[in-house]
Formats: structure tokens, C-alpha cells, sequence
């Protein structure tokens, strides 16, 4: 059908029940009646119904972007009938909103390129659009899945390609904001408590003082220049498989679609994607994925430290460290009345700690690109999109239920600051370290004070020690946001 069929208005869903037939390659199956899935779909669903691990819905919405895009560049070029692209258009419009959410069903653990997946979005594309075009639902006509809303692609270059873009929008749009809000949170906690005085501990051991503002001063610089890594090694993302088809040749594709839907997608999203200079990389090889996941790992690791070091610093309330009041979100034991735990400082632990085995698999996955194709996308794809998920939420969670209100124990952190040995450090210049050491010795084996012990030593008088031994003197330049 070349001429131009009238669109109608149709809410989306299907009125139906039971069962319908659909056709493919391999013959007819039985399909859900309300749903847009055709055979192929229902296919992976008999052969592929694995755990409880779907595809992540951000992949169709960013599919439904590819999938416009190829529409728009089909047309342009003369290959596709400008109404069938503008139903196209119209329909991957709602793919990408996440009003047809709910047909698309399938696993994570389906083939290795994701064509099963590919062909979900083209099946319910092309029956969705021939609702809005009054025809039959199943029928392939007038809109094709495979010769229309597929043309000019195979799964093998527009899988990857929705990759690349969900990939870069979910960690641009979702994960760096909720870090950067973190950081700068920390920042100004930092800056809050830039000259209260703590006592150091290197080795789990006491050290020499600094500032609680130094202190998180090191957690959000640290976390500040994860995020940096993490923004340059999205950069390979940008390049789009797009063009390559099957095996990197563009075979089926026209001259020059590979720039022009890289330049659409770009133009759709806002973001500048451009063609990937060599389509046989981009198709065996994931190694934008990989880098990108490295950075997502790379992230977790100071997140992970910062959790932890705020539940060592908030243990007890008494018979910890105690420096710390996190404050108070739940009840934290169903046997110890009264009890609180650091429970977002376990969370981020828990989600530090998954990033990580993801990586791993991300990694391993990666390396088992064999010859022309890399056969481990999906699993590659879900724990990537996973990782950036529960950082992002964890981040914000973290932020606002522990970070943000978590409060000083001034008398705690005096006391410590007080009654460290460590001070005796500041000694050294003056007397030596070996009389230092001697001193701090005597105080440790005698149980007294670091002054009573130096004036014990005969090293030095009282009004020497006193001028010597001034803890805020001790915690230097290093002041945060000096």
C-alpha cells in the first residue's frame, strides 16, 4: 500500500480477549489478544521465561528514539512513504514516553545480540500503528515490522545503538545529579565544620588531629573526581553503531544513513551522538560499555568508604566512637528497644557493593566478543542500567535521610581531642622524637595526661608544653575550602 491511509484517534490498548495468531518465519503462534507483542516476542516469552530479570524499561523508551530516528532518515531518503514514517514517528513518540510500557515483557536472558528484543519494539510498533491506521492487528499491513519499522538496521547495530543512548541519557539525566547534589552536600558540611578540631586515626589507630571540615573534605573531593572519571568515560558512548547492520558492512543500509541517524538521534536528544568511525569495532566489541561501567565502579568505591566511615564514626552512641549523630529514620531492632542503626550507611554499602559485582560482570561479559559479534549485550546492558539505578536512588536516599542531617558530638570529639597521646607529635621538633616517644609511653603505661607526663619526663615545663601542644595549631593549611 502506497497511498496514504487515513489515521485515526485510538486510545492506546486492545479490546480483546483470549487469543490471536500471528505469523513468522517459523509459522503462527498464539499472541495475547490485548497485547501490541507479535510471534516473535511470544516466542522468546515460551523459550526465554528465565528468573524474574525483564529488560529494563529505559532501553525501549530509548529505543523508541532509535527507532524514530530510522523512521525520519528512510523517509528523507526516498526509502520509506512519508505517512508510513509519520505513523512510525507517532508511535515510537509513545514507546519513548512509556505508554506502551506494558508490552513489553522479556527477559534479560534471551539471545546474546538482543534481536528478541529488537523485534518486541518493531512488532508492537508496527501493530500499534496499524491500529491508528484502522487496519487488522497482526496482519503486518500496512505497516511491517520487519520491512518498515526495521528498515536499514539489524538488531546487531540497533541494539547496541539503543545501548549507547540509554546508557549516556540515564547516567546524564539520573545518576549525575544525584551525585552532584551529594558532593555539594558534603561540601557544606565541610565547610560547617572546617575548624572543629577531631582527633585523627590512621590504622584504626589514633593520629594526630585535624578538622571534621578536612575530614569531609576528602569524602566529597574524593567523590567529586569519581564523578569527573566517570563524565570522561561516558564519552565513547557517543559513538553510535547505527548503519553497521549485521556484521559492520552496512549491508541493507543506504549510503550515508549511518551519519544521518546518528545526526537525527542527536537532534531528538539533545546529546551529540555521532556515527562510530568503524562499525566492525562498534559491533564485536562493547568497550564504551565496559568503560563506562569501570567509571560507575570507580564511583561506588569512595561512596562505599564514606558509608563506612560515617557508620564507624556514629558507632556506639556510647560505647563507640560516638562522633557522629546520624539521625533517626526507623527503629533498629525488633529485640533491643530503643536501638538505631546507621541504615543508610548500609544501604550505600550494600549498593557500593552490587556496582561492583556488576562490573564484574560487565567485564567478563565484555570479553566473550568472539569473532564479528559481541553475543552478551543484554546482560551487559541490564547491569549496567542496574548499577546506575540504585546509585542514583542510594544517592539521593543517603543524602537526604543520613548526610543531611547527621550532627556533631562536640563533647565526644573534646574529649578524644583531649586525651590523645598522639598530640605529643608536636613535641618532636622541640625535643626530639626519641623523648617524645618516652613521654608518650608514660602517659599510655601510667594512665595520666600527655601534660603530666611531659612534666614528669623533666623534658619540658608547663608553660613549654602548653605553648607546643595546641591542637587547633596542629591541623594546618589544609582547612576546607582553603
Amino acid at each position: 500500500m502506497n497511498t496514504k491511509p487515513t489515521l485515526h484517534f485510538c486510545p492506546i490498548g486492545i479490546q480483546a480477549e483470549g487469543m490471536r495468531l500471528e505469523r513468522d518465519s517459523m509459522g503462527e503462534i498464539e499472541v495475547p489478544a490485548d497485547k501490541y507483542w507479535g510471534a516473535q516476542t511470544q516466542r522468546s516469552l515460551v523459550h526465554f521465561s528465565i528468573g524474574t530479570d525483564h529488560m529494563p524499561l529505559p532501553l525501549y523508551h530509548a529505543y523508541g528514539v532509535v527507532k524514530k530516528a530510522a523512521a525520519l532518515v528512510n523517509a528523507a531518503n526516498g526509502h520509506l512513504p512519508s505517512w508510513k514514517a509519520d505513523v512510525i514517528s507517532t508511535v515510537a513518540d509513545e514507546v519513548s514516553s512509556g505508554k506502551l510500557d506494558a508490552h513489553f515483557p522479556l527477559y534479560v536472558w534471551q539471545t546474546g545480540s538482543g534481536t528478541q528484543t529488537n523485534m518486541n519494539v518493531n512488532e508492537v510498533i508496527a501493530n500499534r500503528a496499524i491500529q491508528l491506521l484502522g487496519g487488522v492487528i497482526g496482519s503486518k499491513t500496512p505497516v511491517h515490522p520487519n520491512d518498515d519499522v526495521n528498515m536499514s538496521q539489524s538488531s546487531n547495530d540497533s541494539f547496541p545503538t539503543a545501548m549507547h543512548v540509554v546508557t549516556l541519557l540515564e547516567l546524564e539525566d539520573r545518576l549525575f545529579p544525584q551525585v552532584e547534589k551529594l558532593v555539594v552536600t558534603l561540601q557544606r558540611k565541610a565547610a560547617e565544620w572546617q575548624d572543629v578540631v577531631k582527633i585523627g586515626r590512621t590504622h584504626l589507630q589514633d593520629a594526630v588531629p585535624l578538622t571534621v571540615g578536612q575530614e569531609w573534605s576528602g569524602w566529597a573531593t574524593a567523590l567529586e573526581d569519581a564523578l569527573e572519571t566517570l563524565r570522561h568515560a561516558r564519552q565513547g558512548l557517543f559513538a553510535l553503531a547505527a548503519g553497521g547492520t549485521a556484521v559492520g558492512t552496512g549491508l541493507n543500509a543506504p549510503e550515508g544513513f549511518s551519519k544521518a541517524i546518528a545526526q537525527k538521534i542527536a537532534d531528538l536528544t539533545g546529546r551529540p551522538f555521532v556515527t562510530a568511525p568503524n562499525k566492525f569495532a562498534a559491533l564485536s566489541g562493547v568497550d564504551a560499555m565496559v568503560r563506562a561501567s569501570a567509571g560507575l565502579r570507580g564511583l561506588a568505591v569512595p561512596l562505599l568508604k564514606i558509608a563506612n566511615d560515617m557508620r564507624w564514626l556514629a558507632s556506639g552512641p556510647r560505647c563507640g566512637l560516638g562522633e557522629l549523630i546520624l539521625p533517626e529514620n526507623e527503629p533498629g531492632s525488633s529485640i533491643m528497644p530503643g536501638k538505631v542503626n546507621p541504615t543508610q550507611c548500609e544501604a550505600m554499602v550494600m549498593i557500593a557493593t552490587q556496582v561492583l559485582g556488576n562490573d564484574n560482570t560487565i567485564t567478563f561479559a565484555a570479553s566473550q566478543g568472539q569473532l564479528d559479534l559481541n553475543v552478551m549485550r543484554p546482560v551487559i546492558l541490564a547491569n549496567c542500567l542496574h548499577s546506575i539505578r540504585i546509585l542514583a536512588d542510594g544517592c539521593h536516599n543517603f543524602r537526604i535521610f543520613s548526610v543531611e542531617g547527621t550532627t556533631l558530638n562536640h563533647d565526644r570529639l573534646a574529649q578524644y581531642v583531649n586525651g590523645s597521646v598522639m598530640l605529643v607529635t608536636a613535641l618532636s621538633p622541640e625535643i626530639g622524637y626519641d623523648k617524645a616517644a618516652e613521654i608518650a609511653h608514660i602517659a599510655t603505661e601510667h594512665g595520666v595526661s600527655l601534660r603530666e607526663a611531659a612534666l614528669q619526663s623533666g623534658y619540658l615545663d608547663g608553660s613549654s608544653f602548653d605553648r607546643l601542644v595546641n591542637p587547633l595549631d596542629m591541623v594546618g593549611h589544609g582547612v576546607a575550602g582553603a
